[in-house]
């Protein structure tokens, strides 16, 4: 079945209340451990409808923000959200005080068990009126975001058109994009800090109503960790500052000296070499058909899951007025049928796409054939894993999609590893945030500016309007939509630099470990995943002392390779 053909229709609160009823009557006569797992199933069904239909009408609202009709779906979801939390934090709290506990938890599993706990930890009746906001704000935002315009040299453009001017080759257009986006931002940025204030006032009042001291030990339970903490994820950060942010400020500063340039400035930050910036030699048909040769030659599995998303056209790559502007794999797991949303610009980030989201893709695939839809593919960390490592193996067919492939692989490598630094920035931003929910728009920016400062100390915002004042993060859309996410990218870029190592010794085994990977889901822990592929954990000492030294090598290597290419 094509996406566009799956039938929409909306699955009610009423519906789910009676099929959690019917699970709630059947634990309670349950004779034993067979019993509960059956009544499970039941509503695991009816879950599934629930997501199912809510993921649709997302998708169908972000294909087209101004659509009035998934515009009253979306508010409905908004509304109605919390609701089916309730019920699923009770279907936990029944599964942890089962008398069969001990068998069940050997049935499906101990992590499971911790999932529950956490869900317990995550939600309480009394937040649901305030669960209902953020949902409505998040997605007021989500709509002024996709809605907004900027102007350059005279046309109107979405910011995922013009963003791609950052990477042109000539550095005026590159400068004059720059501004643009600025200027934009400028106009609304009263607007964009009213929706920020919001969101974060809200999220810290459930904090407080929780029992926390703030949003933060709150939030990382919301987005269901069990494998690190904020402790962790701190010292993650300091050893990004110790370990790689000296790795990237040498290699910027080569780039400046190839460039020519004294400094490297804000709209200087996606170029890695001279000359002509890479970008695809072909068009979107192109790069799809393109794509289906790639994994056909990857794995004979991945080919005949391409040939099966583009059967049931499972894409949606072009930018046009309306659509929701960054990229995204969601599922409708009753068609095990994952989606991809994105939109192409002309530039790397195109290919980019569709590997990333790929990846996500054949993950989701995998929990569908292998795996547990209630486990999915694990937490958001595992998730990135699995579609940023997919980006590398694809460099076995990336001169399929470039007239100097070597130009690619280098500027991509050079972006995943300056990605790390901003990344952590983002987190910290938050975690600053969080702490300080009362700062005022003039204290973010400062707060921002000095995380620049710390992890990029390379770039200059000089003479740019507007995001100069330490403004950057307001079209970060994780920052507003998903606090604490964006540490997941950082995690899992460093084990995606792994498997590109392991993947340029012997591909074969590589790509054997990245599915076994794959497709253990979120049966495992992060850390057995990591162990299992003999990957270092991002968390272990040493760790990004030894991964910065392998991108020492890889880039090394590269730039050679460039240079006799």
């Amino acid at each position: 079945m094509k996406v566009c053909d799956i039938p929409y229709k909306r699955y009610t609160v009423e519906e789910g209340r009676v099929a959690f009823d019917l699970f709630k009557k059947e634990v309670a006569e349950a004779k034993c451990a067979d019993d509960v797992v059956a009544a499970r199933e039941k509503v695991m069904a009816a879950m599934t409808e629930y997501i199912d239909a809510a993921s649709l009408a997302n998708c169908r609202f972000t294909l087209n923000t101004r659509d009035e009709f998934y515009q009253a779906e979306m508010s409905y979801y908004d509304e109605v959200g919390p609701l089916f939390d309730q019920m699923m934090t009770e279907y936990a709290d029944m599964m942890l005080a089962s008398p069969y506990r001990e068998e069940l938890e050997k049935i499906l599993g101990e992590r499971r068990f911790k999932f529950y706990e956490i869900k317990k930890k995550s939600f309480s009746d009394e937040i649901i009126e305030d669960l209902q906001k953020e949902n409505a704000v998040s997605t007021e935002y989500s709509k002024f975001m996709s809605e907004l315009v900027f102007d350059y040299e005279g046309e109107k453009m979405p910011l995922s058109v013009i963003r791609g001017k950052l990477e042109d080759t000539d550095r005026e257009v590159r400068r004059k994009a720059a501004e643009a986006i600025g200027t934009g931002l400028g106009k609304v940025g009263d607007q964009l800090d009213e929706y920020f204030d919001k969101l974060v006032k809200i999220r810290d009042t459930m904090a407080r109503k929780m029992g926390y001291k703030n949003y933060i030990e709150f939030g990382y339970y919301r987005m269901n960790r069990v494998d690190y903490d904020a402790e962790m994820v701190a010292k993650f950060r300091d050893n990004v500052k110790e370990c790689l942010v000296p790795a990237v400020n040498k290699l910027k500063s080569t780039i400046a000296n190839d460039l020519g340039i004294d400094k490297v400035m804000y709209y200087d930050d996606s170029i890695y070499s001279a000359g002509k910036t890479p970008a695809p030699c072909l068009d979107k048909d192109g790069i799809f058909a393109a794509a289906q040769e790639m994994y056909d030659s990857m794995d004979s599995e991945m080919g005949d899951f391409m040939r099966s998303m583009l059967e049931a056209e499972a894409f949606d790559v072009e930018s046009r007025d309306g659509k929701w502007g960054g990229g995204y794999c969601t599922c409708f797991p009753k068609y095990k049928q994952p989606f991809i949303l994105a939109n192409f610009n002309g530039t790397s980030g195109d290919i980019d796409v569709i590997t990333h989201e790929f990846g996500h893709a054949f993950a989701a695939k995998n929990v569908f054939d292998y795996g547990d839809t209630e486990l999915d593919v694990g937490g958001m960390e595992t998730a990135e894993c699995h579609s940023m490592s997919m980006e590398f193996f694809c460099w076995k067919g990336i001169d399929k999609f470039f007239d100097e492939p070597d130009k690619y692989k280098l500027s991509h490598f050079c972006s995943a590893l300056s990605f790390i630094p901003y990344g952590v920035i983002v987190d910290e931003f938050q975690h600053i945030i969080y702490e300080h929910p009362e700062y005022t728009p003039e204290e973010r920016k400062a707060a921002y500016r000095a995380l620049e400062e710390k992890y990029r100390p390379y770039m200059s915002w000089e003479n740019i309007p507007y995001l100069s004042e330490g403004t950057r993060w307001q079209y970060q859309m994780h920052i507003y939509e998903s606090p604490f996410y964006y540490i997941d990218y950082c995690l899992a870029q460093t084990v995606a630099i792994w498997f590109l190592k392991m993947s340029r010794e012997n591909y074969g085994e590589a790509m054997k470990k990245y599915i076994e990977f794959s497709r253990a889901g979120g049966t495992k822990a992060f850390g057995e995943l990591t162990d299992a592929a003999g990957i270092p954990s991002p968390f272990a000492d040493g760790s990004l002392s030894a991964l910065a030294n392998e991108c020492d090598n890889i880039i090394a290597e590269l730039r050679t390779a460039l240079k006799n290419s």
